[in-house]
C-alpha cells in the first residue's frame, strides 16, 4: 500500500481521506507507537500519548473523531488540542506522538493526516510501519487496554516559545529585543490556522499586524489556501497601494515594511516586499540560512535543502563558511537526522567533527533547527520580521545573486521514467561537459558561472520536471528539455 506522500497523506474526504481511513491509520500509529514504547522498556500500564488537532477545514471534526476512535481503541491515550497551526500540534508532540488533521494548502474538498514523533514528522520507516498495519487491518486492542481521552491547551506554549525564540535571535551579536516596535507588517493568513498565531506573535513582539482574511474558515472564502503570487494578489494590492508616496514604508503609522501569506496550516510562508511583489522562495530561504551560519559556533555549519533549491542558497551558506546538503523532497527531517548521525562522536569517545545542522529548508519552507525539528511558517514570520526591523528587506536581499529561474515540465507516463532517468544519468553529462554532476535526487547539474539544473521524475504526476536558474535560463531549458525528450521518445520506442 502506498498511503504517505512526500507530506503525509492526502486527498479528498469522500474517496481518499475518509472517516474509516482516520480510523484505521489511528488504530496503526497507537498500535505501532504501544509496539515501540514496549522495546524501550515501557509499562504496559503506561499508554502512549497522542497529541490530536485539526486545521479548520469543514471535514475536520468527523476525521478528528474517527481518529480519536481509532487511536483510543489501539490503546493509546489521546490528548485532544482542538484546531491547531501545523507547527503548534508538532511542538506539543515532544516527548509523545502527535496527528495533525489537514491538507495544507490544498483545496477544501481535501483532507489529510500528518503523524509526528518527539517534534519530528514520521521517517520513512514509521511510514512503512503504519501502512503495513493498515494493510493487515490492525485489530482493536484488548478491550480493556482502550482509553479515555483528555483535552490539552498547547496553543498559549507555542506562542510563548515563538515569541522568545525571535526576541532572542542574534541580530548584530544582540537579542531583538523590542526591535519590532514601530514595525508595520500586513498579514494575509487566507482564513487559515496562522489567523490565531502569526498576528499575535508580531504584536506581542511590538509590531503592528494587520490582517487579510484573518478569520478561520474551512471553505476559504478569502482566496486559495496555496500562497501564489496570484492568489495573494490582494495583500500585494494592499501592501503596494498603502506604500505609495511613503518615504519609508511600514514605519510611523504609514505603510508596510512587507507582507506574508501563509496556506491553510501555517508550515508555508510567502513574503511580499513593499512594492508588493512576491519575493522569490529561494532568496527568502538564501537569507535565512547565511544568517544562521553566521550566528553559528559550529566548526562545521550545515543548510539541508532540497535539489530544486537555488544555487543562491550555496553562494551565500559558502560565503559565512558553511555548507549545504540536499535530501529529497519532503525529507527535511530525513536529512537533518542523516547530518547528525554522519556526525556522531567515534566510538572510542572522540568529540567527532563538530558538525551542526544550523537550518534546514525546501522553498516555502523552513525548520528552525535551534526551536525545533519541524516546519515553522509561524516562526520564519517572526524571525523574519525580526531580520526586516533592524536591516530592512532591501538590504538583506542585496547581497542575493537572483538569477533567472524557471521549471518546466516533459510528458512522461510513469512507467517510462525509470529508464528514461537511467539514460539521462549519463547523457545529461555528456551534453554539459563543464558541468558539476550529482545523481543523488535526480540529475542536478552545476557551472562554473553558478547557473545550474535539476531534472527529476514527478513523484506525483507523468512528467519528468526540469528545474533550471541561469542568467541565460531559456537557452538552458531548451537544451535540457531536448535531451530529456529524447530519452522519453527512445523509452517509448
Amino acid at each position: 500500500m502506498d498511503l504517505f506522500g512526500t507530506a503525509g497523506v492526502r486527498g479528498r474526504v469522500e474517496e481518499r481521506v475518509t472517516p474509516e481511513l482516520a480510523l484505521a491509520v489511528g488504530r496503526a500509529v497507537a498500535a505501532e507507537a504501544r509496539a515501540r514504547e514496549s522495546e524501550r522498556g515501557g509499562s504496559p500500564e503506561d499508554p502512549p500519548r497522542v497529541v490530536l488537532a485539526r486545521d479548520g477545514r469543514v471535514s475536520g471534526p468527523a476525521i478528528a473523531a474517527a481518529m480519536e476512535a481509532g487511536l483510543a481503541s489501539g490503546g493509546a491515550t489521546v490528548s485532544r488540542a482542538g484546531r491547531l497551526p501545523t507547527p503548534a500540534l508538532a511542538h506539543a508532540s515532544r516527548g509523545r506522538y502527535g496527528v495533525m488533521l489537514t491538507a495544507s494548502h490544498n483545496p477544501p474538498s481535501d483532507n489529510g493526516i500528518k503523524l509526528f514523533r518527539d517534534g519530528v514528522e514520521f521517517d520513512r520507516d514509521l511510514e512503512r510501519a503504519i501502512e503495513a498495519r493498515v494493510d493487515a487491518e490492525e485489530p482493536p486492542a484488548a478491550w480493556d487496554a482502550w482509553t479515555e481521552p483528555d483535552r490539552v491547551d498547547v496553543l498559549h506554549d507555542y506562542l510563548d516559545d515563538v515569541r522568545g525564540y525571535a526576541a532572542g535571535f542574534e541580530v548584530d551579536g544582540d537579542g531583538a529585543g523590542n526591535a519590532l516596535d514601530g514595525l508595520r507588517v500586513a498579514v494575509d493568513c487566507g482564513n487559515g490556522m496562522s489567523a490565531p498565531a502569526t498576528p499575535a506573535v508580531l504584536r506581542e513582539l511590538g509590531a503592528t499586524a494587520v490582517t487579510l482574511n484573518g478569520n478561520v474558515d474551512g471553505h476559504f472564502p478569502g482566496r486559495g489556501s496555496k500562497p501564489t503570487p496570484e492568489t495573494l494578489r490582494d495583500l500585494r494590492a494592499f501592501v503596494a497601494d498603502a506604500n505609495e508616496g511613503v518615504d519609508e514604508p511600514g514605519r510611523d503609522g504609514e505603510g508596510f515594511a512587507f507582507g506574508i501569506g501563509h496556506d491553510g496550516d501555517a508550515d508555508r510562508i510567502v513574503v511580499v516586499d513593499a512594492d508588493g511583489e512576491v519575493v522569490h522562495e529561494d532568496t527568502v530561504l538564501a537569507i535565512l540560512a547565511e544568517r544562521y551560519v553566521r550566528a553559528s559556533d559550529a566548526g562545521d555549519p550545515v543548510v539541508v535543502t532540497t535539489p530544486n533549491a537555488s544555487g543562491r542558497i550555496d553562494e551565500r551558506v559558502r560565503a559565512a563558511g558553511g555548507r549545504v546538503e540536499r535530501v529529497r523532497l519532503g525529507a527535511l527531517h530525513e536529512g537533518i537526522a542523516a547530518v547528525r548521525a554522519a556526525a556522531e562522536p567515534a566510538a572510542d569517545g572522540d568529540a567527532g567533527d563538530d558538525t551542526e545542522v544550523v537550518f534546514a529548508a525546501e522553498p516555502w519552507k523552513h525548520v528552525h533547527t535551534a526551536f525545533g525539528g519541524w516546519i515553522d511558517g509561524v516562526c520564519s514570520a517572526a524571525v523574519i520580521a525580526v531580520l526586516v526591523a533592524s536591516e530592512g528587506l532591501e538590504s538583506l536581499r542585496e547581497p542575493i545573486a537572483e538569477r533567472p529561474y524557471r521549471k518546466v515540465s516533459v510528458d512522461c507516463p510513469d512507467g517510462r521514467k525509470e529508464p528514461v532517468m537511467a539514460r539521462l544519468t549519463d547523457r545529461l553529462p555528456a551534453a554539459f561537459p563543464d558541468a558539476t554532476v550529482d545523481t543523488d535526487h535526480g540529475v542536478r547539474l552545476e557551472f562554473p558561472d553558478a547557473s545550474w539544473t535539476l531534472v527529476r521524475p514527478s513523484g506525483t504526476e507523468p512528467y519528468v520536471r526540469v528545474y533550471a536558474e541561469s542568467d541565460a535560463v531559456d537557452e538552458l531549458v531548451e537544451e535540457v528539455r531536448e535531451v530529456v525528450a529524447s530519452a522519453v521518445a527512445e523509452a517509448e520506442s
